[in-house]
């Protein structure tokens, strides 16, 4: 960059200052120098790469090369980066994300856009192939979706001599539901809460009488028709669509329908958006609300059913029957000691190595199960130690 009289050498050289300060920062030695050489250049790229610089010192360097994204962006000039995040609700919106975003500041920056009361208990998901993984929030965003990508890329064969491009997207969405109260973050509940539970309603996984399933069924047409009532004549061709899939045969197609138009009908008046959290505020009274639910085969408890039912929640790890949805136990996470999965598995001691009992789940998604355990568990230890902490001071 000194004395360079290829323009085009000039600018890629400017382009590669621009990446390697926001992946690590030089030695003492050389950073007196490489500030004065910074903040004496008159090119466009000098400030922000001092401004790079001065960020990656004080928030850590990445484990990574560059990402595609911010390789990109310099190319072609422009230095800020805004990605695009899907939410629950089936809105997006773009934000800024630069070389030192972590995924916790990521996730900060998203729930004060959308005026949420806290982001305890959010992620960000990335989607790729056909995995959605959590992103650790100590992780720089850019490092953890580069990693991603390369490990799919090994994972994958490369067919026709052609490499994959793999594509992503980024969702952000509820993954702890540790303090979650309905009514209480109202921007939550409509966003969030409500899409995130109404899917595992309807998939037949929490255990949900005649009459609740009619009065959720009426909340759910309120929330896309509100006072609408043209389409209660198509109930019987949207049933799929309001009642849980495992309770449909109860009774016949007109008792559902005569069931939602009188339940629908005690609550006129009542707003699409009131209908949301009136919906989450009965699904709350349930042990399963908030769980993430997975349909396992397992081979080591002889007294249960082969197929399970597993969801992981604020209570802990539980069993359900498959057919009837009573929970046969929970474990806390308390006596959870040990747990691991692999590709095609996930394993849990409970109790202690010598005397518990193990449970061993067939499962494609074990990294699921275990990336939740481990996220519930470290968010417990994390309120023990801030409680001591309050009753020692």
């Amino acid at each position: 960059l000194t004395d360079n009289r290829n323009r085009i050498s000039e600018e890629r050289g400017w382009e590669l200052m621009w990446l390697a300060t926001g992946l690590f920062a030089c030695s003492q030695g050389l950073l007196k120098e490489l500030m004065m050489f910074l903040r004496t250049r008159r090119h466009p790229i000098s400030q922000d790469s001092m401004h790079r610089l001065q960020k990656t010192i004080r928030n850590g360097q990445r484990k990574y090369p560059p990402h595609q994204v911010e390789v990109e962006a310099i190319q072609h000039k422009t230095t800020q980066i805004f990605h695009k995040v899907y939410f629950p609700d089936d809105t997006d919106e773009a934000f800024e994300v630069d070389s030192s975003t972590r995924a916790k500041d990521f996730c900060h920056n998203i729930s004060q856009r959308l005026s949420l009361r806290t982001s305890e208990g959010f992620s960000l998901f990335v989607k790729i192939a056909d995995k959605v993984i959590s992103v650790p929030e100590g992780d720089f965003f850019f490092d953890f979706v580069r990693h991603l990508t390369d490990w799919i890329k090994k994972a994958r064969p490369i067919r026709d001599g052609s490499n994959p491009q793999f594509t992503y997207q980024v969702f952000f969405m509820k993954k702890l539901w540790t303090n979650t109260v309905p009514g209480k973050d109202r921007n939550a509940d409509l966003i969030f809460h409500y899409h995130q539970e109404l899917p595992k309603l309807l998939r037949g996984y929490h255990k949900c009488s005649r009459e609740e399933a009619a009065k959720l069924a009426a909340l759910v047409y309120r929330v896309r028709y509100g006072e609408n009532k043209q389409e209660l004549q198509a109930i019987p061709q949207m049933l799929r669509e309001l009642i849980p899939s495992d309770i449909m045969k109860m009774q016949s197609t007109s008792e559902w329908k005569r069931a939602i138009v009188a339940s629908y009908n005690q609550d006129g008046g009542m707003s699409s958006e009131d209908a949301k959290v009136a919906f989450l505020k009965i699904v709350y009274r349930w042990p399963t609300f908030g769980s993430a639910f997975f349909e396992v085969k397992q081979t080591t408890e002889p007294n249960y059913p082969e197929m399970l039912l597993i969801a992981i929640n604020k209570h802990g790890v539980s069993l359900i029957h498959p057919v009837t949805k009573d929970i046969l136990i929970t474990h806390p996470f308390t006596r959870i000691s040990n747990w691991s999965s692999g590709n095609t598995y996930f394993h849990m001691t409970i109790g202690n190595l010598v005397r518990g009992s193990k449970l061993l789940c067939e499962t494609s998604l074990g990294y699921k199960m275990d990336d939740l355990l481990t996220s519930y568990i470290s968010l417990m230890l994390t309120n023990m130690n801030k409680n001591r902490t309050i009753r020692a001071n």
